[in-house]
Parts: C-alpha cells; structure tokens; sequence
C-alpha cells in the first residue's frame, strides 16, 4: 500500500522545508552557511528477488548537507570585525573550554583585553614579535595590552641622512667668517623613563670635504662640545675610515644617569646642493596608550599607541578540515570537530590554501534568498503531493471496503 510511501514523502518534504526555513532564517546572518537537504530512494530488501525490482517502499533524507561556499564580504568600517576571504575557519576557545571553528568574525574586547565573539569564544592567534614575525605554531588566546601603557624605550641610535653643501666656504677663512650654526639641526631622544633629552648636531666647514661635527644635548651650547670630523670622498659619499663617537646623554631626572648612543652618519653625502636635512630618526620613545588596532591580510594585529609606535600584538589563527562536510554546526555560528571531519589543520592567513583576512568588513551568509524561496514552493508542492497518494490510497481502500 502506498501509505508508507507517502508518509515517508511527508516526513521528507517537512525536513526539507525545516531547512529551507532555516536558510531563510538566517539569510543575515554574518558567516553562516546554507544547508540543503539530501533524498534517498528506500527499497525493501529480498533474499530470493531473482534479479527482479521491488517496488520502492518511500524516501529518507540521507543527509543535510552544509554548502561551504564563499559569501559576499561587506565592508563595516569596524577594525575588529574580519572577514575571511578563502579557505579557513577562526579557532575559538569556549569559555566551557572546549574548541570550536567559526567564519562569523563579528570580533569584541572584553575588559581583560581578550579578543573575543558574542558567545564569549576567545580568539586563538599565534605569538609575535613587536614587528609582527610569528615565533611559533603554538596557538593561544589573543590578548591586546589594553591594561595600561606601553613602557618607554631608551634612545641606542641616532641616525642622520643629510647633505652638506660642498659650495660652502672654509668656516675660518670666510669673510666673514661663517658663524657656527649656520648648519645644524636637532633631534629628540628619551631616557629609561621616557623624559625627553634634545640633542642638537652643529656641522662646521674645516676644509676641502672635511666636516667637523658639534654636539648640544638638553640645551647646551654645542660650541662648548669636543666636536669629531666627519670625512668625505671625491664622489660626495662619506668617507669608510670616518669613525663617529657615541653620543654620551644625560637623564633630566637625574644628570648622573648617563648612557652612551651610536651615531651614524654613514648615508650623509656632501654635494654641491644646499644643506638639506633627508632623514633623522632614532629608536627611543616615551610611555604610551593603546589608541586604535589594525589587521593585516596576513592577520597581523598591529596595535597603535598614543606616542607613535605600532607594535604587533599577535597573528590570528585559521585552520582547517580535510572534510568540512564532516563539522558539526551548533548555535552561534560555530562548528565542532567530528571524527567525520578529521584533525583540524592549522595554518595562517595566506599561507597554502589558507584564506586572506579582510579587516574592517564582515562575510555575508551565503544564502541566495530568491533561491531559497523557489524552493520553498517546490517543497510545498512536494508536500502536497505526497498527501494526495495518501488520500488516493484511502480512497482506493474504501473502495475494496464498500465492496458487496
């Protein structure tokens, strides 16, 4: 009889409209992946069939099968929102401890500085560098230094690019004789504690391609200093026998804290332009709070400070299956490991068939909405369909009952 046919087509046309209506459902929601389900023919078994077909006894859902498609990525301004663009799944640990994998990326801080998702998941990432080169594949929860500032640094180099005009008379046989400073520039170097200590640099012409060099430091006069010389080549470069001094500097909490600095001039040229200032840098800066975050398409969180620095905090995780088919999916947008799935396979962003992250943008749901409702007519018809083999079957039963 075609009862059971026809139930087992009810019960699989009601399945396929719970996900169709799941699609739906979340066809805004950030990450998530549509569904469809599977059918399968269901045949009675026989142990003397003799090669002949038995009629077919209904249909089941084999499976729901998730559809790990790219979907559209949408930009929201927001840096710790990340988007995934290819291949992989963000590592959470559940605040229960155990891990799950998501492509919602629909980031927060909590107030201990832990990158976080909405269910409380934390972020794994691998450990940096403060320029950003990864120091291992062991992963752990990212956390930002939101807790207080960066320390300072203490200034150990000064580096000048500049150019010493070759036009430029011998200061003593000028007339008038050239004043000391008529070249000179200055720069701001910092203490353990970040106090800040100017040091000026005063450039004296003493002969052909011959430079001496007077240094000021927290406002002396830098006339009063013992200058070194600086020694230059036919060509304008500066001369490789040249040797530079350190700099000894003075704190300004405390004039006996002393500690010596290297100079190096060795990108100063001396042409027949004019006296020109390219570059002056050095590698000291004082204390500093966390203003704002960046990320990287290789997942670099980069952190910004209120005194200039960008200093990286951590590289985000991806990882992924041999089988995604195999996941389980769970609330929240999140996936569990099965034995179906395998191992999880970590990487990071770019890296082999692993995605590139996009900061400040979310990845759609891949649900095609208009598709979905297409469906969703189909699946009712189906549905209304079985109910008719039901109904005609009662009728044909009714029938053989009414017979006299």
């Amino acid at each position: 009889m075609a009862f059971q046919q026809g139930l087992s087509g009810l019960n699989a046309s009601s399945r396929n409209l719970d996900v169709i209506g799941h699609n739906i459902a979340n066809a805004n929601t950030v990450g998530m992946k549509a569904s469809r389900a599977e059918f399968g023919e269901i045949y009675a078994s026989s142990i003397n069939s003799s090669g002949s077909v038995n009629a077919g006894i209904g249909v089941q859902v084999s499976t729901v099968a998730q559809q790990f498609t790219q979907g559209n990525i949408t930009v929201t301004g927001n840096s710790l929102d990340v988007a995934i663009n290819g291949n992989g799944f963000y590592e959470l640990t559940m605040p229960d401890g155990s891990l799950s994998y998501s492509r919602a990326g629909m980031f927060k801080l909590n107030r201990d500085g832990d990158i976080v998702t909405n269910l409380g998941g934390q972020l794994m990432g691998y450990p940096t560098d403060v320029n950003g080169v990864r120091l291992g594949f062991e992963s752990a929860p990212l956390t930002l230094p939101t807790g207080g500032p960066i320390p300072a640094r203490m200034t150990t180099g000064i580096a000048a690019q500049l150019n010493l005009d070759a036009r430029a008379p011998v200061a003593a046989t000028a007339v008038p004789p050239t004043p000391l400073g008529t070249y000179g520039t200055s720069v701001i170097a910092y203490d353990e504690q970040g106090l800040e200590i100017p040091v000026s640099l005063v450039f004296d012409k003493i002969g052909n391609n011959q430079w001496n060099v007077y240094t000021g430091v927290n406002g002396a006069d830098p006339a009063l200093s013992v200058p070194f010389a600086l020694n230059f080549m036919a060509d304008g470069s500066l001369d490789p026998a040249t040797v530079v001094p350190q700099l000894q500097l003075a704190s300004p909490n405390d004039p006996a804290q002393t500690f010596m600095v290297d100079l190096d001039f060795g990108d100063t040229t001396q042409f027949g332009v004019d006296f020109a200032v390219n570059n002056l840098t050095q590698d000291g800066y004082r204390p500093g709070e966390l203003t704002s975050l960046g990320i990287s398409d290789a997942g670099v969180i980069m952190a910004k400070y209120s005194n200039g620095q960008s200093q990286a905090a951590g590289q985000i995780a991806l990882v992924n299956f041999r089988n995604v088919q195999g996941l389980s999916p769970s609330s929240g947008g999140n996936w569990s490991q099965t034995f179906a799935s395998g191992e999880p396979v970590r990487g990071a962003p770019g890296e082999g068939n692993m995605g590139l992250l996009r900061s400040g943008a979310l990845e759609d749901s891949n649900v095609d909405l208009t598709a979905e409702l297409v469906n969703m007519m189909t699946a009712q018809r189906a549905y209304q369909a079985n109910a008719q083999t039901i109904k005609t079957q009662d009728q044909v039963l009714s029938t053989l009952l009414n017979m006299r």
